[in-house]
């Protein structure tokens, strides 16, 4: 009982200094490639780099002392972060106080769903969704999360669009009219690091070197030069002009969006007083905001992009940096040689102090220390949008989580409990929280490092999060160079891993419909971008669709003599029919939403064969019945006797044969009606159902018959 409470203390059992070394090895070596990895997997998900620290931290080693794998690496990984993003960015501007504490309860909901379903023992409802699905999904959200990188490593801004591939084409009209070359050779850089290291040197940690070499390579060179300067400084009236415009806009919106809430206020009240005219008029008055801040947005849309897209030419004077648009450079001027340009955001912007660059991004300050522990703020509304996003991000990452975990405990020999994995993952979730952690889950690429490495039990995810605290503590200062384009490279570099062309190829081989399936849910994903949770929507619609229109169509087969001397599907063995016995084959349990299918095939078989004498019912695929199927099955029984036919079961399992039992329809199907087997169905009633035999002897049922 202890052991199941305290999963780790089974660690200790025959544990020494061997194990101890080779567990502590192992968890630094993850630590070498978790917190560069976090840090970049954190700005996927929309949040400041440091916050992917955060989240590496403690959930690590919570889930590793209350799980069941003893290798699994848990920590931020790319396709929680990037639902992350996709569930918070319709409630606030990513990288904002709102959005970060948005995505620090969405961790707790994520924990609470795996929780709960842990204790419940209900890991099995991970089934929901399905492999085909899974594989369209995954392959749709790295072309995804690299293509999303991609203005990082050309080094241009641009606004989100409402979909992610009209992100995309801004991102590439962005690019062409100016590319920042420093930050793109930073990125490719970082790339030709990795992947020379991966192929030449394996067992070194070639994201880590890649970062410590562009961190020292940007220190060095300068690679990031912001200044702030005046509007005064800026010797362009287009330019002023487009940040009065983009200033008033964005006031304008934040002061109807103030309006907007206490309208909001005011209209609950209205209902909850049931003041339907109060109601009416609060309703008005919303619709009438939202349409203009949608207008206000649209102006400030076009007002930053105009300012983002003016390139300036700088010369130092005494009176500090004046800029010049590259087209309006006094002639003779020496510039610096540098291209400058505006950073704007979604804030005003402070015209006494504009915050220009003439380098590249990088990280920038770290907070120094642990996370402090915070009680997450719960808002009911927020919580209720969130709750979808939260289920969906607790199945996809429970079922990540327990795939990698399933194939080192294949490996390994050890024994893997999927509900106590869930357990751990829930407590790695909430308890993460506290630390100001997003939501996480198991991560191939670390959990094969840790595995590689010779990790031998949970302990080597403790030091992994013991390094990480070491990093918060004293090296932060360090990172604050490091390119926001190698970042992106790590991020790019990580998810190629996740593409997986085979796996269309063999859903299609297993069952056509699943090719089809995965094939949907990857092409809409893609299309509802950022909205991903639509793509996976659409995936288990489609799954669950056909497993309803097969469970209403089983196959209902008629069977005929094979040459191994067994009775197969006389249509897809190409086999003629016997004309006075029919053994049909049922492959499914029969319920109300495929009785009366059943009825209609026996009925179809009975007016195409006037000579039947004999129906076999092969009941060994028949699982269970209803009291629908009792009823349509009991009146097959009259139907045919009247009608001259006999009908009689084989291969009745034992939970079918209570139900005839209970309901007195095998006092109506007869005892001596019902066979353990075909062949000893088909020994009893061949003879006397071909009294007035026509087939010369050679039956169907007993001799090879090929139809001509």
């Amino acid at each position: 009982m202890l052991t199941r409470i305290l999963p780790f203390l089974d660690w200790f059992k025959g544990y020494g200094a061997e194990k101890f070394k080779l567990d502590a090895l192992a968890g630094i070596t993850v630590a070498l490639v978790l917190i560069p990895q976090s840090m970049a997997y954190a700005q996927l998900a929309g949040l400041p780099a440091y916050y992917g620290l955060y989240a590496a931290f403690m959930p690590p080693m919570i889930a590793a002392l209350f799980g069941s794998s003893r290798q699994l690496a848990t920590g931020p990984v790319a396709v929680v972060s990037l639902m992350t993003a996709a569930s918070l960015e319709p409630l606030a501007t990513a990288g904002s106080e709102g959005y970060i504490a948005y995505a620090i309860l969405l961790a707790v909901l994520v924990g609470v769903f795996q929780l709960s379903l842990g204790i419940l023992r209900l890991g099995l409802v991970v089934n929901f969704l399905s492999h085909p699905v899974v594989n369209g999904f995954t392959n749709a959200a790295a072309i995804i999360i690299a293509s999303s990188q991609l203005s990082k490593m050309f080094g241009v801004y641009v606004d989100k669009a409402e979909h992610h591939y009209e992100t995309i084409m801004r991102v590439v009209e962005a690019a062409v009219q100016y590319t920042h070359w420093p930050t793109l050779g930073m990125g490719v850089l970082a790339f030709i690091i990795m992947y020379g290291l991966k192929r030449t040197m394996p067992k070194i940690p070639n994201v880590l070197v890649a970062v410590a070499l562009t961190t020292v390579l940007s220190w060095a060179i300068g690679f990031q030069h912001d200044a702030r300067v005046d509007v005064s400084a800026i010797q362009s009236a287009d330019v002023a002009v487009s940040l009065q415009a983009f200033n008033t806009a964005t006031q304008a919106v934040q002061d109807l969006s103030e309006e907007r809430a206490g309208i909001s206020a005011a209209l609950d009240e209205a209902k909850k007083a049931d003041n339907f005219d109060a109601a009416n008029d609060a309703t008005h008055d919303l619709i009438r905001i939202n349409h203009t801040i949608s207008s206000q947005k649209q102006i400030a849309h076009v007002e930053r992009e105009r300012l983002r897209a003016t390139l300036f030419s700088g010369i130092e004077g005494p009176e500090g940096l004046t800029l010049f648009p590259q087209d309006a450079v006094p002639i003779g001027a020496e510039t610096d040689g540098r291209v400058w340009r505006l950073k704007v955001g979604n804030k005003l912007l402070d015209t006494a102090s504009l915050l220009v660059t003439g380098g590249g991004a990088v990280v920038g300050t770290i907070p120094e220390g642990l996370p402090a522990l915070t009680i997450p703020k719960f808002d009911l509304g927020i919580i209720l949008h969130l709750l979808s996003y939260a289920a969906i991000i607790s199945l996809l990452g429970f079922m990540e989580a327990i795939s990698i975990a399933k194939a080192m405990a294949a490996k390994t020999g050890q024994r893997l409990d999927p509900n106590q994995e869930l357990i751990g993952q829930g407590l790695a979730n909430i308890l993460g929280a506290l630390t100001r952690s997003y939501p996480v889950s198991g991560s191939f690429s670390r959990s094969a490092v840790n595995l590689q490495a010779g990790a031998v039990t949970g302990l080597s995810s403790v030091f992994t999060s013991a390094m990480v605290v070491i990093a918060l503590l004293f090296f932060t200062p360090l990172l604050y160079h490091l390119p926001q384009a190698v970042l992106a490279a790590v991020i790019m570099m990580a998810v190629m891993g996740l593409i997986n062309a085979s796996g269309f190829i063999h859903s299609w081989k297993a069952q056509r419909y699943d090719g089809i399936i995965s094939v949907i849910s990857f092409l809409a994903t893609l299309a509802f971008a950022p909205h991903l949770d639509k793509g996976i929507m659409v995936g288990v619609a489609l799954s669950l669709g056909v497993f309803l229109y097969k469970s209403m169509r089983p196959s209902v087969r008629s069977l005929a003599m094979a040459d191994d001397n067994a009775l197969r599907c006389a249509e897809e063995y190409s086999l003629m029919e016997c004309e006075y016995v029919d053994v049909v084959r049922f492959d499914g349990p029969l319920f109300f939403a495929n009785a009366s299918f059943l009825e209609d095939k026996i009925n179809e078989r009975m007016s195409l064969k006037p000579k039947l004498q004999h129906i076999v019912l092969v009941a060994s695929g028949m699982n269970d019945m209803d009291a629908s199927g009792e009823e349509v099955l009991s009146l097959l029984v009259d139907r045919c006797r009247q009608n001259g036919v006999d009908i009689s079961l084989s291969g009745v399992n034992e939970s079918v044969r209570k139900v005839l039992v209970r309901t007195h329809l095998l006092e109506k199907i007869g005892e001596d009606h019902i066979y353990a087997t075909s062949e000893r169905a088909l020994e009893t009633i061949h003879e006397d159902a071909h009294k007035a035999a026509e087939e010369g002897g050679n039956c169907p049922l007993t001799t090879v018959c090929y139809n001509s």
